[in-house]
């Protein structure tokens, strides 16, 4: 199945006063995403996998143990994870967590505060390119984990609750070299809980 660039779902600017700036989305969005398009359009052409879904590829081409994964995953898996990363943030609703998932966080994690320390940790902690994860393990337990490059839950047969980027090209515009801070404004202003909890 031929990848496609979704639309952001708010517009450019909409996230700017929350700390992620319209230029760092025009970059982010509209060129590196769209490179992995691009890219994995070319790479699937004429494979098997050209007709499968964009998770069938994900799983089917991940290679556990490999030093560094193929071309087609990369580009896939980021496709994938960036469609998850424009979707879990939004500019109004959802600041507030729901019931549901609070109770689930609590419950995994002590408190809420623990687990966004554990997932700002986790993010901070990830040495070079990658992504920090709430996960649904496959015992239905949630979890915070961490990637390397493009590589998601998806590869471990968890579900993706939520992901943050912690690719140098989604903070540096704003952030500079302050993984952390980029960390915790994403937790306290730019996530959209709403569509975390809708994950579960």
């Amino acid at each position: 199945m031929a990848f496609t660039l979704p639309d952001l779902p708010y517009a450019h600017d909409a996230l700017a006063p929350l700390g992620m700036s319209k230029e760092t989305l025009e970059y982010h969005h509209d060129l590196h995403h769209k490179a992995y398009v691009d890219n994995g359009n070319k790479l699937i052409a004429g494979t098997e996998w050209e007709s499968k879904s964009l998770e069938d590829i994900v799983r089917g081409t991940y290679q556990a143990g490999a030093v560094a994964q193929n071309g087609i995953f990369n580009n896939a898996s980021q496709h994938w994870n960036h469609n998850l990363f424009w979707e879990v943030m939004g500019p109004g609703e959802g600041k507030k967590i729901p019931g549901t998932l609070e109770k689930a966080l609590t419950e995994a994690f002590g408190s809420v505060q623990k687990f966004k320390d554990d997932f700002a940790t986790a993010g901070a902690g990830q040495f070079g390119s990658g992504w920090a994860w709430l996960v649904k393990d496959k015992d239905g337990s949630l979890k915070v984990t961490k990637t390397e490059n493009g590589v998601n839950p998806l590869c471990f047969g968890q579900t993706a609750l939520l992901g943050c980027d912690v690719w140098e090209h989604s903070y540096y515009i704003d952030f500079r070299n302050k993984r952390p801070a980029y960390l915790t404004n994403f937790l306290e202003k730019l996530v959209n809980w709403d569509a975390v909890a809708a994950r579960m």
